[in-house]
């Protein structure tokens, strides 16, 4: 090959061909890879930039698996919780039945006032009542026409010689001791006795007057007896050895007992003496000392001067009225007569100076027409005049002293007593009631009262109460459907005060609840619908699970973004069973049995929903944070990648163009080479 010389001209046109085929072969290369740089020769830089940018497309690549699971993972939970917030609407619907359904109970707990007059539903406070009787009692009667009840009270003086035992007047049913002479009635000590010193004195119901006989002295207290004070005072001051004057007994009723005997012992003793001592105005037995006078007080029981005249007249009204006195009652004129009888009427009358107080009562009570319980009554010496309701009382007299002498001080006047039965001024209270709050309620006009019945319902509603009124004004109270299950809790207040002239709710205290068999049936079934949402709602929380992790049962879901680990979010979970939303099932005969149960479930059903929505707002903003990073990983990843296809791809196009001039190239080298070749061929010709 050495030998050959090739010219000048095929030599160059050979090199050119061979220059253009390298070319060619070159971008045919190109063509086929579709990349401009394969290798680190062809272009280093950009051949080691391109794969580095391959290689983290490659590994974020990678990446957006786990993202995508962590958006499955998000719409699981989220599907999850729009699932729960189905069946809480469902439970939602379940405790709304309860309140549309019937009452649990057929009576409920209610407290019922008494009729107030006149109240109506606009009108609670109602009208007082009509007046009633004119009722009115005297003062104690005047010494006049009473008998002195009086105590004696030991003193501590002990004499020797003449010793002094001062009491007051006899103390003993029916005795009138005005005078020394005065009428005695001690009826009442009929077998009774007593000592003084050695002297028995003894009480005889048939002796009909005083007699002695040795040491014993019998005194008659009989009815037909003529014994007097003055025969007792006498005994006892000879049985004490005194003389004349030795017992007495003074205008004021107070019984003197003098004793001249040696050594000066005043002794009283024997059977029942304390009972005697007492009658006469003296206290204890055995009695040797001095006793002072103790105060008066009036008794004026049957038999006195003011219920019948005792003999000796002093009992009758000659001693207080005199012949042609008068007594006005409420205008009906009463006159004393010491010719005529006792003649009364309703209209006034005539009343003999002869008879008694109780014949002055009973024209008393003809004039104003008390009767049975309401006539006109002495009681400790006071005297009780009634009217009725036709009063009022007046009663005077043209003799005031006899008023006085009687009790009735210088004349009557006593109006009606105002009825009472209107609520003003009436304080209620009730304490708590189911779950409500105590109240206390003040029935009147003022600020803040309660006069009308839509008034006391708002004052009651926050206690759980209602109340109606019926036609007689009697107004009941009992619990509202929210409280059925519940009892009215404790009444108190002046209304309730059985002391009181009229209090409306005396006495009264709030009955318990009755139940309904077959409203609480339906309450139980509501209740088994109840436990089997909410046991729904404890599967479905359990199956919102990806890939084994639920975020409704309190895992964590985490996630990475970034080849270097460095771009990370953690979402936490939560624990969406029942246990976890405050959520219990429900017991039959113990919820759902009024309506303050039902919205109990209803409060806490509500709780959840709000908490359920914001959860899934929470998930919501974590599934749109999690979806963005995977597009941006995606979009980061065909950027990245795009950046490695800049540095090493081909222009296809560029390439091709190159291809086809190369080959045009090539046509033409060939043509040139065969021109310079002619030469050589015509030599050849020649040698042939």
């Amino acid at each position: 090959m050495t030998g050959i010389v090739l010219s000048a001209s095929v030599r160059q046109n050979l090199l050119s061909l061979q220059s253009t085929a390298a070319l060619l072969a070159t971008t045919q290369n190109d063509l086929s890879t579709g990349n401009k740089v394969n290798t680190a020769l062809d272009n280093p830089t950009s051949y080691f930039t391109a794969a580095a940018l391959n290689n983290r497309a490659s590994d974020i690549s990678n990446l957006l698996d786990g993202i995508g699971n962590g958006v499955q993972v998000l719409q699981a939970a989220n599907t999850g919780i729009t699932s729960l917030q189905s069946l809480v609407a469902s439970a939602q619907s379940v405790a709304n039945q309860v309140l549309q359904s019937p009452v649990g109970y057929s009576t409920k707990s209610s407290i019922a006032s008494a009729a107030v007059t006149g109240a109506t539903a606009n009108n609670l406070l109602g009208t007082n009542g009509a007046a009633t009787d004119a009722t009115w009692t005297a003062a104690s009667a005047a010494s006049a026409v009473t008998a002195a009840a009086v105590s004696a009270a030991a003193g501590t003086e002990t004499g020797t010689t003449a010793l002094t035992l001062v009491g007051g007047g006899a103390a003993v049913t029916g005795s009138t001791l005005s005078t020394a002479n005065g009428d005695l009635d001690l009826s009442a000590l009929g077998g009774d006795s007593f000592t003084v010193g050695t002297q028995t004195i003894t009480f005889s119901s048939s002796a009909t007057s005083t007699a002695t006989v040795g040491s014993v002295t019998t005194i008659g207290v009989g009815a037909s007896s003529t014994s007097t004070l003055s025969d007792l005072l006498t005994a006892i001051g000879a049985a004490s050895g005194g003389g004349t004057g030795t017992a007495a007994v003074n205008g004021s009723g107070d019984i003197t007992l003098n004793t001249t005997t040696s050594g000066g012992d005043f002794t009283f003793g024997g059977t029942n003496a304390t009972t005697i001592l007492t009658a006469l105005g003296l206290t204890g037995s055995d009695v040797t000392h001095t006793a002072a006078v103790a105060a008066t007080t009036a008794n004026l029981a049957t038999g006195t001067a003011l219920s019948g005249a005792p003999s000796g007249g002093s009992g009758v009204l000659s001693t207080v009225f005199a012949n042609a006195d008068t007594l006005t009652v409420d205008g009906k004129t009463l006159t004393f007569s010491n010719t005529n009888p006792t003649s009364t009427t309703s209209a006034g009358g005539t009343i003999s100076t002869t008879g008694t107080v109780q014949d002055v009562l009973d024209a008393i009570d003809k004039i104003t027409g008390s009767s049975g319980s309401n006539a006109a009554s002495i009681s400790n010496g006071k005297i009780s005049l009634h009217t009725g309701t036709s009063g009022p009382l007046t009663i005077a007299s043209s003799n005031s002293g006899a008023l006085a002498a009687l009790g009735l001080g210088g004349g009557v006047t006593q109006a009606l007593t105002p009825g009472v039965s209107g609520l003003t001024g009436q304080v209620l209270s009730i304490g708590a009631t189911g779950n409500g709050a105590a109240i206390s309620i003040t029935f009147g006009t003022a600020s803040g009262d309660v006069s009308t019945l839509n008034q006391l319902n708002a004052q009651l509603a926050t206690n759980n109460l209602q109340a109606t009124i019926d036609t007689t004004g009697a107004i009941t109270i009992t619990t509202s459907n929210n409280a059925a299950s519940a009892t009215i809790g404790t009444i108190s207040g002046s209304a309730t005060n059985a002391g009181a002239a009229f209090a409306a709710f005396a006495g009264v205290s709030g009955s318990g609840p009755v139940q309904d068999p077959n409203a609480q049936a339906t309450r139980a079934g509501l209740i088994t619908q109840y436990n089997n949402i909410l046991q729904q709602i404890d599967t479905t929380s359990q199956d919102s699970s990806f890939n084994g992790i639920n975020l409704l049962e309190g895992d964590t879901l985490n996630l990475t973004f970034d080849e270097t680990g460095k771009s990370t979010l953690a979402i936490s979970g939560v624990t969406f069973n029942t246990a976890g939303l405050g959520l219990s099932t429900l017991t039959a005969n113990t919820d759902f049995l009024d309506s303050n149960s039902a919205n109990k479930v209803l409060a806490s059903l509500n709780n959840v929903s709000t908490t359920l929505r914001s959860e899934a707002s929470s998930l919501g903003s974590n599934l749109s944070i999690v979806q963005i990073r995977q597009d941006f990983s995606k979009n980061l990843i065909n950027v990245l990648q795009t950046g490695a296809s800049n540095l090493t791809l081909a222009d296809t196009n560029e390439e091709a163009a190159n291809s086809q001039a190369l080959s045009t190239r090539q046509s033409i080298a060939v043509s040139a080479l065969a021109l310079a070749n002619q030469s050589q061929q015509s030599v050849l010709q020649l040698l042939r």
